[in-house]
């Protein structure tokens, strides 16, 4: 997302993990946006005021009552000048002030006036043990609860005491994700959004299956995107090359492995939906019997027969009983006569749209962070697009087919 002319206030309490904010506002400021800096006293332990306003261009808001401040209230003049706050690192302190409504410094009265009126993104970073603590654990649950103010769940690893576990800050380029999250356009707010992911895998028998390439990235980027927009997003998923990351946890995701247990998930959240996107690689064979045991190849044996049965066609199902205010778009992966195929398959399962992408294309396919892709409508209308990384794709193909 392009934060061009955005302006991003940017709020450090006092932990190690505020080493990394410049790095952070740097980042920020390249990708258009315009940023101010609060602190609290105990953060100019860890990064200089100096830094901070080097790479910001502003002065920083540390004390209330210096006497260099821009405005005798800055703690609401910044809030009223900004499109969105992060508050990195979130220490258990202020993060338990915040719950509380206590406002005794120059971060957490700007804090306090910015939590009604604009978009707060919270990162915690903290030991482990204080971010198991019950009275943090409830701390967080309030904010959490709020409106305004997302909170982005710690990443587990080494922590600055020397031991590992859930408390270190997530890093640079996912908090500017969530800023991108909070300043995203909410027009998919209200919709039932589901997408299928990743490939099915059909058991041989205990050790061995039958699948394909797929690595669900594009339908992560999709459902990043319309998570972003405000929807209520569901995942079905077969196998994937990495977990969904779901920094806010606005994703439901249900395994799927099979393509019998894709259909039954996707046949059982399809009445309840506004719009589907069938993005996962569904198996159209599968063994005709599962061996209980380990297939042995036996001596001088030269080959082996398996019997494969068509599996549940979930494109068709859906397309057969879907309502009219639901909307329903398909992929194609073709090697040969692509658009015509595309076409066909649109048609005959009943889709309003089908996107589609050809291996010829370099860059597309499966496993790459690019893609290119037709987007074909039943009312006929046409978009080819350039090569672009997924996250861009899945931005096109909802602004095109749901806003």
């Amino acid at each position: 997302m392009n934060l061009q002319g955005k302006h991003i206030l940017v709020g450090i309490s006092g932990g190690i993990a505020a080493y990394k904010i410049p790095e952070l506002i740097r980042s920020l400021v390249k990708a258009g946006a315009e940023v101010r800096v609060t602190t609290s006293r105990n953060a100019l332990q860890f990064v200089t005021e100096t830094t901070l306003q080097t790479l910001s261009g502003s002065r920083v808001y540390s004390d209330v009552f210096a006497a260099i401040n821009e405005h005798a209230t800055e703690h609401i003049s910044l809030p009223e000048w900004c499109d969105a706050m992060i508050v990195a690192p979130a220490t258990a302190n202020v993060i338990a002030k915040m719950a509380a409504g206590i406002a005794d410094d120059a971060l957490t009265t700007t804090i306090c006036s910015c939590a009604a009126r604009k978009p707060i993104l919270v990162a915690p970073a903290m030991n482990d043990k204080m971010w198991e603590n019950p009275a943090t654990q409830h701390a967080i649950e309030t904010i959490r609860g709020w409106q305004q103010v997302r909170v982005i769940e710690p990443a587990e690893g080494p922590l600055a005491c020397g031991t590992s576990g859930k408390g270190r800050m997530p890093e640079v380029e996912l908090l500017q994700e969530g800023i991108e999250y909070l300043l995203a356009p909410q027009d998919l707010a209200g919709q039932k959004i589901m997408i299928t992911a990743g490939g099915t895998q059909e058991q041989i028998d205990p050790v061995r299956f039958i699948s394909n390439y797929s690595t669900g990235k594009m339908a992560f980027a999709l459902a990043h995107e319309c998570a972003r927009r405000g929807a209520e997003v569901t995942v079905i998923q077969g196998a994937v090359s990495a977990p969904l990351y779901n920094p806010f946890g606005a994703i439901r995701c249900i395994e799927a492995l099979s393509a019998q247990a894709m259909y039954e998930a996707a046949m059982a959240v399809w009445p309840e939906t506004d719009k589907a996107i069938l993005c996962a690689a569904v198996a159209d064979f599968a063994p005709e019997q599962r061996a209980g045991e380990k297939i042995k190849k036996e001596p001088g044996q030269t080959e082996l027969t398996l019997r494969l049965r068509t599996t549940p066609d979930i494109a068709r199902a859906m397309g057969e009983s879907k309502k009219p205010h639901q909307r329903l778009v398909g992929f194609a992966l073709e090697t040969q006569h692509e658009k015509e195929n595309a076409l066909r398959k649109m048609e005959r399962k009943n889709l309003d749209a089908i996107v589609l992408n050809s291996l010829r294309d370099e860059g597309a396919g499966f496993g790459t962070d690019t893609n290119r892709v037709t987007i074909l409508q039943a009312d006929g209308k046409e978009a080819e697009l350039p090569l672009l990384s997924k996250a861009d794709v899945a931005a096109r193909i909802i602004q095109q087919l749901f806003i």
